[in-house]
């Protein structure tokens, strides 16, 4: 049976077994974690689009609520349809669902619409986008990041597993008409906290490990953060 499945308008009932029967090039090879299996796919659409499908085989995390164990593709549908409700700019989710297999071992799908014209934040570095498009764009650039996370934040949705990689953008557009776009990827460890001061302060600290921003850009960041968020966040 399938459970908790989230679908787009004109996908059939039929969808688990549709979306599970495609098969396309690997962009995270499988790999065994949480007593099960997960990797992520490119994949066509019905009508030509690009989609990403992690598909999962009895991976599944504990919890409180789920004592037994939960799929993790359902808590990542849980945090994209919040964070889409609290206007963070994510992929959009297309398919979501989980049943279980013949020897009773959960098989699970999550399938979300390709970030057209982003790429990880690290390779716009590299590829010498800061010194293409300037330093005002890439001010803009900081703010949005942070604008996205306050969102996420004042929610009181932690990411969890907030590294530089999860980070997307997209800049269209040139000098004063450039446009800069953040997307937040990678939500298998999202969950809400008690207070928003917490869930940002996790994520902060996290990022700031796991990222290369230098010390000024870093402060900025911050500043851009704490304005968005509403209040000051010591310590970071």
């Amino acid at each position: 049976m399938v459970v908790q499945v989230a679908e787009t308008s004109g996908i059939s009932q039929d969808s688990f077994e549709h979306f599970w029967s495609l098969r396309g090039e690997w962009v995270e090879e499988p790999n065994v974690r949480r007593g099960g299996e997960s990797g992520v796919q490119r994949i066509t659409g019905r009508h030509g689009e690009l989609l990403y499908a992690k598909r999962q085989t009895g991976h599944i995390y504990r919890s409180a609520l789920h004592p037994f164990g939960r799929p993790t593709v359902l808590r990542e549908q849980d945090a994209l349809v919040a964070l889409t409700r609290l206007d963070v700019h994510v992929p959009r989710l297309v398919f979501c669902g989980a049943q279980r297999d013949p020897v009773h071992q959960w098989r699970a799908l999550l399938v979300t619409q390709a970030l057209e014209g982003f790429e990880e934040i690290e390779h716009w570095y590299a590829g010498g986008g800061r010194e293409r498009h300037g330093e005002a764009v890439h001010d803009q650039l900081l703010q949005a990041l942070a604008e996205n996370l306050a969102r996420m934040h004042r929610g009181r949705w932690q990411h969890g597993c907030l590294y530089i990689k999860h980070v997307f953008v997209r800049v269209t557009g040139e000098g004063a008409m450039a446009k800069v776009e953040v997307a937040l990827l990678d939500f298998e460890k999202c969950r809400q906290r008690l207070t928003a001061r917490r869930a940002a302060s996790h994520d902060m600290k996290q990022l700031r490990r796991h990222s290369s921003f230098s010390d000024v850009d870093w402060k900025k960041l911050v500043y851009f953060h704490e304005t968005a968020f509403g209040s000051a966040i010591k310590g970071l």
